[in-house]
């Protein structure tokens, strides 16, 4: 990726503030014509802010432009939206920014976006990883459920804004039972194969290899994965109760990695200094580009 953007900037000048590294580090998981996007969409609003060079900053919101769309200015929440998404968002972050193995959160915004969000949690690797392990994906498991319990633990009802965590979680379940051997009720055993053919517009690509019986028990596997992480979800922020709810009084719109760090240094060193999470919690000061 950084050879990739160090060509598609070859004909921009760049501010000394531009560091490609950090930002090559940040898409993970974009393919090239993101990344032409990326720079391009860098430009233009270099240009729409009258200056003559691109900086660090242009690199980084146009980054979030592609990967989320472009900021909706016509869509107003109302107060009480505004506290859900709130409560939502720092549901996810502080999940898993003060879990070991958890990735650190760089932005936390309720600013709604084309592509649909009204909000998201912007999370920044620390460096390439190719493979992940089981402990890595249950915090992954409780970080995406982190914002449905926030709202369980916050307001007086549930809303639909989990869909798509809830999608995610679950399809991210169903792959360590049934395709990364991570139940011990199953085994190592791969349940599905992978065919990979589509004919008259339906997708043969999970064909099942099972008995009833094994689907069964797939399922009763995944929602005990799914719904064993979003109870220590909802454990964990019971634990941090106080400060969960002054972080989501925080007037701003959008949280940066500066108000994050120092938020994660104060809650490290006073909520949870006698928890019982205490020794699962992992503070990094790498929270920002």
């Amino acid at each position: 990726r950084l050879d990739t953007l160090k060509v598609h900037t070859k004909k921009i000048r760049l501010g000394e503030d531009v560091d490609l590294q950090k930002i090559a580090q940040a898409t993970a998981g974009c393919v090239g014509a993101d990344l032409a996007n990326l720079v391009n969409e860098a430009a233009l609003r270099a240009v729409r802010m009258g200056r003559s060079v691109v900086t660090q900053d242009d690199l980084l919101q146009s980054f979030e432009t592609v990967i989320a769309g472009a900021v909706k200015k016509n869509a107003v929440l109302g107060e009480m939206e505004k506290r859900m998404v709130a409560y939502h968002e720092v549901g996810h972050a502080l999940v898993s920014a003060l879990t070991k193995d958890g990735m650190p959160v760089t932005k936390i915004t309720i600013v709604p976006r084309t592509e649909g969000s009204l909000g998201y949690t912007l999370y920044l690797p620390e460096e390439e990883k190719f493979l992940s392990t089981k402990e890595e994906l249950l915090t992954q498991l409780r970080s995406l459920l982190g914002g449905r319990a926030a709202e369980q633990l916050t307001q007086d009802d549930i809303c639909t804004g989990a869909s798509n965590d809830i999608q995610r979680a679950t399809e991210l379940a169903r792959k360590m039972i049934t395709k990364f051997g991570m139940s011990e009720r199953l085994g190592l055993v791969t349940y599905g194969n992978d065919n990979n053919e589509v004919f008259l517009g339906r997708d043969f690509s999970s064909t099942p290899n099972y008995s009833e019986k094994t689907s069964a028990a797939i399922d009763e596997e995944i929602e005990k994965i799914v719904m064993t992480q979003y109870n220590k979800a909802i454990s964990f922020q019971e634990e941090i109760h106080s400060i969960f709810q002054k972080t989501t009084q925080i007037t701003a719109n959008t949280i940066t990695a500066i108000t994050i760090s120092l938020i994660l240094f104060f809650i490290k060193t006073t909520s949870l200094s006698n928890s019982s999470f205490s020794n699962s919690v992992c503070f990094s000061p790498k929270h920002s580009f």
